[in-house]
């Protein structure tokens, strides 16, 4: 099954909380939430206990994206460290609160060779997965296809990643791999092609549990300037949702639209829409 969700509290939440947050989810009809402790993880045990009861109740599917200020390639040892301890603390808040998976923008490139950078981020990314493992943390470290080509984070190196680290699968942020060609990665055979790597660089499984970023994006012949809402940009919304039709994807879809509700609706309408196509024509 395919679940559709929102970046964060929906817009529309009375009484702004994560709890109050994840019964707008279900009120709406939406399926899944992802926590957003892109500033910081400040939320307490107490806090996360109830939200695992609360979504346990709403029957909503959570997920956690860590905070912006992480770089596992930081010329300062400081910085790496405090990145380590942000994954770790996103990671260990989200199994608290019944979290299925984290995710996060791993690196950027800071002038250095790809190759060398995507070594650095193995050998710092492999024991942040050994210390989660041995405390008994299965929740999935999803690094994200990023949207700037100064940031690690090609579909190939997060490809990688997952193949030689055990617990790691990627997130993909398909409007962020449309921006980062600068346009070049937005009609349904580049959809096709991006669900063909993964599954022939991850198998199957990979296809059964995904984790998703969707949006508007405005974009540079650098990459990535700011998110929009899908009508106000120029992602193929449509054929990206059948692209998942066609592949039977499962997992789940985030939208990180400016009115993530309402596109996370238009989603989930236009990829139902196509379920009852298919079952009117007996497929």
């Amino acid at each position: 099954m395919l679940f559709f969700g929102t970046a964060g509290i929906p817009i529309t939440t009375p009484k702004r909380s994560s709890v109050n947050g994840i019964k707008r989810v279900r009120e709406l009809g939406l399926d899944a939430m992802e926590l957003e402790f892109v500033y910081g993880v400040k939320m307490s045990e107490t806090l996360a206990q109830k939200i695992k009861m609360v979504a346990k109740q709403e029957n909503v599917y959570l997920t956690a994206h860590g905070p912006y200020y992480i770089n596992l390639n930081s010329l300062k040892r400081e910085t790496v460290q405090a990145s380590i301890d942000r994954i770790l603390k996103t990671a260990r808040t989200a199994k608290i609160a019944g979290g299925k998976s984290i995710t996060f923008h791993v690196a950027t490139y800071g002038g250095s060779k790809p190759e060398s950078v995507y070594k650095t981020v193995k050998d710092h990314l492999s024991p942040i997965v050994k210390v989660l493992q041995e405390e008994g943390n299965n929740v999935w470290i999803r690094p994200e296809t990023t949207g700037k080509k100064s940031q690690f984070g090609t579909l190939a190196e997060i490809i990688t990643l997952s193949q030689e680290i055990e617990q790691v699968l990627p997130t993909v942020d398909f409007a962020h791999l449309n921006a980062r060609t600068n346009g070049e990665s937005n009609r349904y055979e580049h959809f096709e092609s991006v669900l063909n790597t993964l599954e022939t660089g991850l198998g199957r499984e990979i296809l059964n549990n995904m984790h998703i970023h969707i949006s508007g994006i405005e974009y540079s012949p650098k990459g990535e300037r700011r998110h929009t809402t899908l009508a106000d940009s120029d992602i193929n919304y449509e054929e990206l949702t059948k692209s998942w039709k066609d592949y039977k994807i499962k997992g789940i879809v985030i939208s990180e639209s400016p009115n993530i509700e309402f596109d996370a609706l238009l989603l989930k309408k236009i990829y139902e829409s196509k379920n009852d196509e298919c079952r009117e024509k007996g497929l």
